[in-house]
């Protein structure tokens, strides 16, 4: 029977299948030419109404161009540009990120058509609360169409994606992050950082639209400013590699016949083909940049404005900020260091022997949380050490998830005790020192670091070639340090590839470690502060996307309820960003698998959406654009003040 895990894992593949991801592109690539490159208009435009010439005060709207831009990209511009970015290399290779341009690219055509969609239908019945997005889209929509029911259904269904998203992705994931990442670095209990995030973020969702606007308005500067200043200084330090490394993102980008190169394994990178680099940017740059999804019309239906196509052309900036300059330059700051293709940390002095794993299944539950198990049954790999006849020592496999390095198990509880034939770790526990140069970039082997070594074996299927990663984490066991390996899973025998170990650095962390192979320290106080202030800006903003889910599903209530309930959920919602800390949640990838697929299935709801009624869209957009060139439109004043833009004066 299948566990949980692996369903959710079997829709995710579903939801984001290549077919949907080509789709996607596709749409893109239709909007792109249906404007005319709308891509253009946003770069000179769109800055144009963001610098304040356009806002007027009686409007419709609740925040000027400026700040609903901001807080639109206060949950793009996020974790995900540090840590997807990250992946994408890791896996994809240098090639991924000439993907990610092109969807940053056809992404900005996506943006403004679908924020220009639901400015078409935003509801205005509250000037000062206006309510959009795909939902509103769908209901008022189809209703046109005679076809009521139905719109408020695809609705109604987008808003539960929207609320689940919200609450998983845009909410505990980022606090798990904060939490974890802050107890690594500094010990601070990761409850006590939830507490604080929670507090602060409270303050500021209970204010609404306006506040959550005024604080992404400073907030996003000032986080985007400190990170690319850090990493601008990484580039030059390393100035003159970077047009090699621009060319060798173009080169990995490219198919064999075009000119491109398939890149071999070297270091820590375990290789990737034209294919698999291309998969891996497209799914990184939509993970990002939220292209398609729905989620950022619903903060630019806030905006103060008369024209929708305005604030469509104004969203078409995200992506470029996004994806084709915060994106690139962690990605040449992960390249210039070398970071992701790293030698080993530490050798072994004789290649290790690999011997099969044993197959333990018992009904003894550990003290720990497990995520996904088989009801009354605990399956696990690892190695007997010692037995008597009431007990067994046995090494878990997966001890990195707990605090037990050795598990001692009672006879009668154990169901099940075999060689496992397909299941593969290395015949020594021995964890030698680092080498001196890495233990200058990130020190002595620590208790709870993560490691792996080099397999050949049959087709990995994240990258089309033929090496794997074997895992395994640092444990303590009386005063040595030891490194616990997790069983690697191969119908043949694998090899071990060198005699390397080399430190697992994931998502944030392999950011960090790239900031920390040029200056020490760098990295631990740079993605600490950005992970604050980043989870901050996105746990805001995606409050109200859900927020807005809620509205829409409790119109029907009087308006003294419905107040009840959107307060009850930004309560609900902040109770749940101290929840994620108390240790329930032992991986990111649990929370992952939820987060997949509210954004999985917002991307099957609104890209229908925006192919059905999109054609209203691309006929507002020309007859905007038609009465820009022909001077019809002028701007009503000079641009204010900036800080009269950034604070939203301006519109007061």
């Amino acid at each position: 029977m299948e566990t949980i895990a692996d369903w959710l894992d079997t829709f995710s593949g579903i939801l984001f299948h290549e077919a949907v991801v080509i789709v996607v592109v596709l749409t893109g690539l239709l909007f792109t030419f249906w404007s005319f490159f709308s891509q253009y208009r946003a770069l000179t435009h769109g800055f144009s109404v963001i610098r304040g010439k356009w806002d007027e005060k009686d409007d419709p709207g609740a925040i000027n161009h400026f700040q609903a831009l901001s807080a639109a990209l206060s949950a793009t511009v996020g974790l995900g540009n540090i840590a997807g970015v990250a992946v994408a290399v890791a896996l994809g290779g240098p090639g991924a990120i000439f993907w990610m341009w092109i969807i940053g690219i056809v992404g900005m055509a996506l943006k403004t058509t679908e924020v220009t969609l639901s400015m078409l239908y935003r509801n205005t019945d509250e000037a000062d609360n206006p309510h959009g997005g795909p939902m509103w889209v769908a209901k008022e929509g189809f209703k046109k169409m005679g076809l009521g029911p139905l719109g408020s259904a695809v609705g109604g269904i987008f808003c539960v994606t929207v609320i689940i998203s919200a609450i998983t992705g845009g909410n505990m994931f980022q606090s798990w992050n904060v939490g974890d990442v802050t107890n690594t670095y500094f010990g601070i209990p990761p409850i006590a950082c939830g507490i604080i995030l929670a507090i602060i973020v409270g303050m500021v969702i209970i204010g609404g639209i306006k506040r959550i606007g005024a604080v992404a308005g400073r907030l996003v500067p000032v986080m985007c400013v400190l990170y690319l200043l850090a990493a601008v200084y990484v580039l030059f330090m390393n100035l003159g590699d970077v047009p090699r490394l621009l060319w060798m993102i173009v080169q990995a980008g490219l198919p064999e016949f075009l000119g491109g190169t398939s890149l071999n394994p070297e270091g820590a990178f375990l290789g990737a083909t034209f294919g698999y680099a291309a998969m891996w940017g497209i799914k990184r740059a939509l993970f990002s940049s939220e292209a398609g999804q729905g989620s950022a019309p619903i903060a630019h239906s806030a905006a103060k404005t008369k024209e929708p196509v305005r604030e469509g052309v104004v969203a078409g900036m995200e992506p470029f900020i996004d994806t084709l300059v915060v994106c690139t330059l962690t990605a040449l700051v992960i390249m210039s260091s070398g970071a992701w293709n790293r030698p080993a940390e530490a050798e072994y002095k004789e290649l290790p022997e690999l011997i099969n794993a044993q197959r333990l299944v018992t009904t003894e539950m550990t003290r720990h949380w497990v995520f996904f198990e088989r009801e009354g049954e605990v399956e696990r790999f690892g190695i007997v050490l010692d037995e008597t006849d009431d007990e067994i020592v046995f090494l878990d496999g997966n001890a990195g998830q707990r605090e037990e390095t050795h598990l001692t198990i009672p006879r009668d509880t154990i169901v099940t005790l075999e060689v496992a034939e397909d299941q593969w770790m290395p015949n020594t526990f021995e964890l030698p020192r680092k080498l001196i140069a890495e233990r200058e970039i990130s020190g002595e082997w620590r208790r709870g670091d993560n490691a792996f070594m080099l397999v050949e074996a049959g087709l990995n299927t994240d990258t089309g070639k033929h090496v794997h990663r074997m895992y395994g984490s640092v444990r303590q066991f009386n005063d040595e340090l030891l490194v616990v390996w997790s069983p690697f899973e191969s119908d043949d025998e694998p090899e071990l590839r060198d005699q390397g170990i080399y430190g697992h650095y994931a998502g944030a962390a392999l950011t960090a470690h790239a900031f920390d192979r040029v200056t020490p320290g760098l990295g631990m106080w740079l993605v600490v502060l950005a992970s604050w202030l980043f989870a901050i800006s996105t746990m805001i903003t995606w409050s109200y996307y859900g927020e807005q889910g809620v509205v829409y599903l409790s119109s029907r209530l009087p308006r003294s309820r419905q107040d009840n309930v959107v307060l009850l959920y930004k309560l609900l919602y902040c109770l749940l960003i101290a929840v994620a800390t108390l240790g329930f949640i032992t991986t990111d990838e649990q929370l992952d698998l939820w987060t997949t697929i509210g954004l999985g299935v917002m991307l099957w709801a609104n890209i229908p959406i925006m192919l059905i009624f999109g054609y209203q869209a691309m006929r507002a957009y020309h007859d905007y654009m038609r009465r820009l060139k022909s001077g019809e439109m002028q701007p009503p004043h000079e641009a204010p003040p900036i800080t009269d833009v950034v604070e939203g004066k301006d519109v007061e």
